[in-house]
């Protein structure tokens, strides 16, 4: 198949760039605003017809609206919900002419998210018939909204979006009103809403269990699976199509469970995610009921990591098209002989980079293709093709002012632990050093610790370091999820001790390899922030100077909580999870006393900057003002900064460039690239 040539304009316009000043400042560093900007595209999504793709974007605003591009018969663009006091966040198609969202104040900080919900909105493809469905807790509606008596409260979230059908009403999404208790969710109950009258009726659910917190629907919008919590247990309960009643299909402790629900087609088959081999990596397959286990062999595994990503099912939600997995690097592996063609087709005329598709009449002729593409070096563009004309349209960079040729690139390495533990670890190479040249280094440790951190793509912290000369050294410590449950249990009680060795070991790594130079520093947040003041402690060898951000620095007040400082950690978690995860308050006292940074001030020399959201319920400022307290009395203060209104995250663009800048003048005068 030959390419069409593009002669159509650009969907979304973008600023035009001053050529001139680009290139007389080529060898300048690239400006931190451009890092730390707010994305002129944030999401794009095609209507059931593919006539239509709806984007939330910022360009030629300053709030995130949404904008709709209508495809046939020549594209057009048209702004369809923007307000002056929130910023559209997540949205959907209901149909092919109407459209649901919820909302955030972008400009009012991370806090915010305590104390306000983000409520439900729906708003004709033409921006007409706009409509509040679910208020907003605190700010019950936005300037721009009209606010109606009926809207339902807060504490309703959107749960499905039915695929258009027989046997689906239209008009109608699946909600769930939230019950809350003990800083948990207690409960949600699925009820049907009409988007465009606001009215609800019930959802036929039969026996299921009353306290279920997490359901998995398929296409048509029906519950198939419901997940309970309570006392420490989690059970899991179905209702195949044609069953009348809901039986148990497996109970855990809130560690061990014995499989993940992936997803559920629409003959009644679901797909589940579960541990094996030695080192206990995820694999996708399909459960048997008449066993009551996953199905063996596998249908997908991917060796080395654990399986992440999603069965991608055809419109009508009984056939798998592909499956799209994310290893070293994101990829789809179609099933689908036209889809296997399509993808082909991207790669060949989008080469060296990942290009996701999402499709309308998905491997038909006349089939329309969204495409996500992006790279370690370009935090992506969107393209359109339509089959019908062969057709393709760039709609949008994500991000304006990027070039990909100043960026640095990524790289994933596995070495050694000092145990032998297989280690992954993500490198971020900064552009213009010459091979064989170590660079200063700085080590990022991921939050959580409980996640994987690492992608083949574009990271604004990451790629601002390297910017500015050091070699960005990201370890998946033990403890980081997706590269096998083995890795995931071996961080268990080991803050401060194992997972800290592994930190070092990657450090130590690329130094020997030549790669990094004899001069290091360590930063991160949460966990990751705990991470470098622990370093700071346990290694002082390795690292000059510290950066930690909202960073735990009192193990005993994070696992206990306290009655004066509030936080949000739930308490299921708190009770079942964490004494097995980090440790037992009681039992594990000496332990958690040598792991403390509080406690271990005193052994804390190197700078270190501080910096703490006011408002964070995660992990209260309570910690940084209790550790700068502890190295005042040493006779070392660190250098300080909180910022009102966030959180457990900076969000505020202020905020972002105001650490930014901070973080740089502190590694300059420590870390001399």
């Amino acid at each position: 198949m030959a390419f069409a040539v593009f002669a159509s304009t650009q969907l979304l316009a973008q600023p035009a760039q001053n050529a001139a000043g680009e290139g007389a400042a080529a060898q300048a560093p690239v400006p931190l605003e451009r890092f730390f900007q707010r994305p002129a595209v944030l999401e794009a999504k095609l209507s059931p017809s593919g006539r239509r793709v709806a984007v939330s974007t910022s360009r030629g605003a300053n709030r995130v609206g949404l904008m709709v591009l209508e495809l046939q018969p020549t594209p057009t663009a048209k702004r369809v919900a923007l307000f002056s006091d929130a910023d559209v966040r997540r949205f959907d198609w209901v149909g092919d002419d109407r459209l649901v969202f919820d909302v955030v104040d972008l400009e009012s900080g991370s806090g915010e998210d305590r104390r306000q919900a983000p409520g439900l909105f729906a708003i004709n493809a033409d921006g007409s018939e706009f409509r509040m469905l679910v208020k907003r807790r605190g700010n019950p509606f936005v300037s721009d909204g009209s606010w109606r008596p009926e809207s339902l409260d807060w504490n309703h979230m959107l749960l499905q979006v039915p695929l258009p059908q027989e046997g689906v009403r239209p008009d109608e999404v699946v909600i769930g009103a939230m019950r809350f208790g003990d800083n948990d969710i207690k409960a949600v109950t699925p009820l049907w809403l009409n988007v465009r009258t606001g009215r609800t009726r019930s959802l036929e659910l039969g026996d299921a269990p009353r306290n279920a917190v997490s359901w998995l629907f398929d296409s048509k919008g029906q519950p198939r699976l419901a997940t309970t919590l309570g006392e420490g247990r989690r059970a899991l309960h179905w209702r195949g199509p044609g069953e009348t009643g809901w039986r148990e299909l497996a109970q855990s402790d809130l560690l061990n469970g014995p499989f993940t629900p992936n997803v559920v087609d629409d003959s009644g088959a679901l797909y589940v995610t579960h541990s094996e081999g030695p080192a206990g990596e995820a694999v996708l397959t399909r459960f048997d009921f008449q066993t009551m286990k996953p199905m063996s062999p596998p249908l997908v595994r991917t060796p080395g990591f654990d399986f992440r990503g999603r069965l991608i099912l055809d419109r009508a939600g009984s056939r798998a098209l592909g499956v799209r997995v994310d290893t070293d690097g994101e990829q789809t592996v179609w099933y689908d002989e036209a889809m296997k063609r399509m993808q082909a087709l991207a790669d060949e005329r989008l080469p060296g980079r990942v290009n996701r598709l999402s499709c309308r009449r998905c491997g038909a002729d006349d089939m329309v293709v969204l495409v996500r593409s992006y790279a370690d070096r370009d935090p992506g563009r969107l393209w359109l093709y339509e089959a019908a004309q062969r057709r393709w349209q760039h709609v949008s960079a994500v991000m304006d002012g990027i070039d990909p040729q100043r960026m640095a690139t990524v790289d994933l390495q596995r070495i050694k632990a000092r145990d032998g533990r297989d280690l992954p670890v993500w490198l971020t190479l900064p552009p213009g050093v010459p091979a064989g040249q170590p660079a200063p280094a700085v080590v990022l440790v991921h939050g959580g610790p409980w996640v994987r951190d690492g992608h083949w793509r574009w990271q604004a912290m990451e790629q601002f370091l390297a910017s500015r000369g050091y070699l960005v050294i990201s370890p998946e410590f033990r403890g980081s999820t997706g590269y096998g449950d083995a890795h995931y249990r071996a961080g268990w009680k080991q803050w401060g001790q194992a997972m800290q060795d592994d930190v070092a070991d990657a450090l130590l790594w690329a130094q020997a390899k030549g790669q990094a130079g004899k001069q290091a520093c360590i930063a991160g947040a949460s966990y990751g922030g705990y991470a470098t003041l622990m370093g700071l402690v346990r290694h002082p060898e390795l690292y000059r100077c510290g950066v930690a951000w909202v960073a735990v620095t009192d193990p005993f007040l994070f696992l206990k909580g306290s009655w004066w400082i509030g936080d949000d950690i739930g308490g299921q978690g708190r009770r079942h999870m964490l004494p097995e995860l980090v440790g037992d308050v009681e039992k594990d006292a000496a332990m958690l006393t040598a792991v403390s940074p509080l406690a271990q001030a005193q052994r804390i020399k190197g700078p270190l900057l501080l910096a703490f959201g006011e408002d964070d319920r995660r992990v209260p400022i309570a910690h940084g003002e209790r550790l700068r307290e502890a190295l005042r009395a040493a006779g070392r203060p660190p250098e300080w900064v909180s910022y009102a209104n966030e959180g457990h995250s900076w969000r505020l663009l202020a905020t972002q460039i105001d650490f930014a800048r901070r973080v740089e003048l502190f590694l300059g005068k420590h870390l001399k690239p």
